[in-house]
């Protein structure tokens, strides 16, 4: 079984840090990646890691600002995320690209954090 779940999501205030987790588990992936979904908006990207070589892509609004970082020892990524704004309100997904695959056609649940001023 594949499984990815996702854990950190809560209400916090401007300017507050946040930290979301992703345990994956079931088999190798090559790509953890985040993507955001805001109310009433399409599920956008956000971050992604590379588990072998740990090289790492941001949208631009979060450059800066948020990190994403993986422990391979532990099959877990995280979103480690600063300075936080009311857009960056959303329901956060955590994604995987099975190695040798193209495609996140992995997902988990999303855990929601809102931003409030």
């Amino acid at each position: 079984q594949v499984q990815l779940v996702e854990s950190g999501g809560r209400s916090v205030q401007v300017g507050g840090s946040l930290r979301l987790s992703c345990a994956a588990s079931g088999r190798t992936f090559s790509i953890l990646g985040w993507l955001g979904q805001a109310p009433g908006k399409e599920r956008e990207f956000v971050a992604s890691i590379s588990r072998s070589t740990f090289s790492t892509s941001y949208t631009n609004s979060v450059k800066g600002r948020f990190t994403i970082s993986t422990d391979n020892a532990k099959n877990t990524v995280y979103l480690q995320m600063n300075s936080l704004k009311p857009e960056d309100t959303a329901l956060y997904y955590c994604a995987a690209v099975r190695s040798g695959g193209t495609l996140y056609d992995y997902w988990g649940q999303g855990t929601r954090v809102t931003v409030s001023s």
